[in-house]
């Protein structure tokens, strides 16, 4: 084992090297290997479900031989908080020669795991090792995830119905970040999805989001929402604009369906160089904009109606200028019109009041999404009987860098230049979050 960074890097080079010829199923022994070059003892993977409840320990000789938990809860456990927060924090008391950590595993922006990390040292060195396995380990189960059903089955806790496995393998990740916006979204029922979709993209400066609601809560509805969803990024991939994208989603349900589907969306796009939002309206739930944390306000626009139906009702393309650190919302019927088992509807005031109150606790936005949807589940007994999908932006400003607020907003530990750290040339200090376990997870106030 060898310190001053050689270590280190050679842990990563051979686990990269390993990681071209290497089923999902020897990553364990060897992720634990080559962290040995580095002076870790034991490394454990461990990777959120799908309904990011629970964490599942991703099998292997050492997870074996000591008889760890093969699931841990999120709600009331350390390594919960770790995986809520992004923190890097104890796993367990110090020993007299070893440390245990709790490092988050990230696919850029959103977190699909942690690592449990037992070192021999307990310094900036091996900190900064810790994240470094923890982002090689990411990008591998990353890479192997579409093809490993290992994985999937990790991940469930229960079937999948068919449309929710079309669905699921349609979406992007369900966070993204850069120094202009984040975007995070929420979806259930997890298991058996049907016509809702999101999607986002970014092209140069220009971010796009959608979001479609299908008739129907069958396998039907989930090949409606898919087919919209493939003939809009088909149409904005050649150039279309709002308008055009809606016509194109139209075109290719009546196409295949007659006017027996229809779905309903909003089609946006958000220029992160000074904050104008476009959209169009196709039958569904304006969009809200949160600002300040303090008032919220619908986005009013003449709706055109739902795409399949070819009722003749002409679009409108409208315009609202953010302002930087506003947030807009889009949503599906399932998230408001949840019903209690009283017949009380959760409501839009209770849904941008949740957003707001778990803004201010100073959550990062993946995790106050994952507990709206957890609360939208607890006001309906577990089951909703419709799908509910939200999809948020927050628009920073226009610059790519720094990417500060970025971070803080998903809960990532940043980078950032920081003083340098003298013991080891070259190389910079962890930050602060590293060190006292524990990150500023707060937004950014409004910037006038």
């Amino acid at each position: 084992m060898e310190r001053g960074g050689e270590g280190g890097r050679r842990m990563l080079a051979d686990l990269l090297a390993a990681s071209h010829l290497m089923p999902v199923e020897l990553l364990p022994a060897k992720a634990n290997a080559s962290a040995r070059a580095a002076s870790f003892r034991r490394v454990l993977i461990y990777l959120a479900d799908l309904r990011r409840r629970t964490l599942c320990l991703l099998p292997g000789e050492e997870a074996a031989e000591e008889g760890h938990e093969r699931e841990l809860p999120i709600e009331g456990t350390v390594a919960g908080r770790a995986f809520q927060y992004g923190d890097v924090l104890p796993a367990a008391p110090p020993g007299r020669d070893v440390f245990e950590w709790w490092v988050p595993l990230l696919d850029g922006t959103e977190r699909i795991g942690l690592l449990r990390v037992s070192a021999e040292h307990n310094d900036a060195e091996a900190r900064y090792d810790m994240e470094s396995l923890a982002a090689l380990v990411s990008l591998i189960v990353v890479s192997k995830r579409s093809t490993s059903d290992a994985l999937a089955k990790l991940t469930r806790a229960r079937p999948m119905s068919v449309a929710a496995e079309m669905q699921w393998n349609l979406l992007p990740p369900r966070t993204y970040a850069d120094g202009r916006v984040t975007i995070s979204a929420a979806l259930e029922p997890a298991y058996d999805i049907s016509g809702d979709v999101f999607e986002y993209a970014v092209d140069g400066p220009l971010v796009h989001l959608t979001i479609f609601d299908a008739m129907g809560h069958d396998t039907a509805a989930g090949l409606s929402g898919a087919l919209a969803l493939g003939a809009c990024r088909n149409a904005r991939r050649q150039g279309a604009g709002l308008l055009a994208k809606a016509e194109a989603v139209e075109a290719a349900l009546v196409e295949q369906y007659g006017h027996r589907r229809y779905v309903t969306g909003i089609l946006a796009t958000l220029d992160t160089r000074n904050g104008a939002l476009t959209w169009v309206n196709r039958g569904h739930h304006p969009p809200i904009v949160i600002r300040d944390n303090r008032w919220t306000t619908h986005l009013k626009c003449r709706p055109a109606h739902p795409m399949g139906t070819e009722l003749g009702l002409p679009g409108t393309v409208c315009q609202e200028h953010l302002q930087p650190g506003d947030r807009i919302v889009l949503y599906t019927d399932g998230i408001t019109e949840a019903r209690s088992a009283g017949g009380r509807e959760f409501g839009l005031d209770r849904f941008a009041d949740f957003l707001i109150r778990h803004h201010a606790d100073g959550l990062p936005v993946p995790e106050t999404l994952r507990r709206l949807i957890q609360a939208v589940l607890d006001y309906y007994d577990g089951e909703l009987q419709d799908d509910a999908t939200v999809l948020m932006c927050e628009w920073i400003g226009p610059h790519l860098e720094p990417a500060a607020t970025a971070a803080k907003l998903t809960g990532l530990s940043s980078h950032e230049p920081h003083e340098e750290d003298q013991t080891r040339p070259g190389r910079l200090r962890v930050p602060g979050a590293l060190q006292t376990g524990r990150t500023n997870g707060g937004w950014e106030p409004l910037r006038k």
